[in-house]
């Protein structure tokens, strides 16, 4: 698979959603990927406790890009800490950024805040997912992970 899996534009920015990197079996060459992309920052959705890929947040900033963790459990919804990191997201979005999201598997966590951006953005809920699906099919996963993205 090439890294990252899919992109859609959101604003003046770009998203992208992929798995873990690494978990393909090759840190370093999902790296390469992000660098080729041009991210500015990689948002990881995944716990601790399935980050074990290697040390990503190192690989990362020898490669120039930044990192966030926002830990989400699997098929689930963020807390209310992540409204200050999506917001930031968002303004990064405005200002023209990249941004890598990835999850597990890239699908429902990395779909949801890929669709809370949008829906951020302006866009309807039900056409930014479809949008989306377009290029990731199997994003947002959950009615609750939908729910909590639409609210914008």
């Amino acid at each position: 698979m090439s890294y990252p899996a899919a992109e859609i534009q959101v604003g003046a920015g770009w998203i992208s959603l992929s798995p873990l990197p690494g978990r393909g079996g090759d840190l370093a060459a999902d790296v390469a990927g992000l660098v080729r992309w041009r991210a500015d920052l990689l948002v990881s959705l995944t716990e601790a406790a399935e980050m074990v890929t290697g040390d990503l947040p190192g690989a990362l900033l020898a490669a120039g890009i930044g990192w966030r963790h926002l830990p989400i459990p699997d098929f689930g919804i963020p807390d209310g800490s992540a409204e200050a990191v999506v917001r930031g997201l968002t303004d990064r979005l405005a200002q023209g950024q990249r941004i890598a999201l990835h999850c597990m598997g890239g699908c429902g966590r990395s779909g949801m805040i890929a669709l809370r951006l949008m829906v951020l953005a302006g866009e309807a809920p039900g056409p930014a997912l479809e949008r989306l699906r377009a290029v990731r099919p199997c994003a947002v996963e959950t009615p609750a992970q939908y729910d909590w993205a639409a609210r914008g």
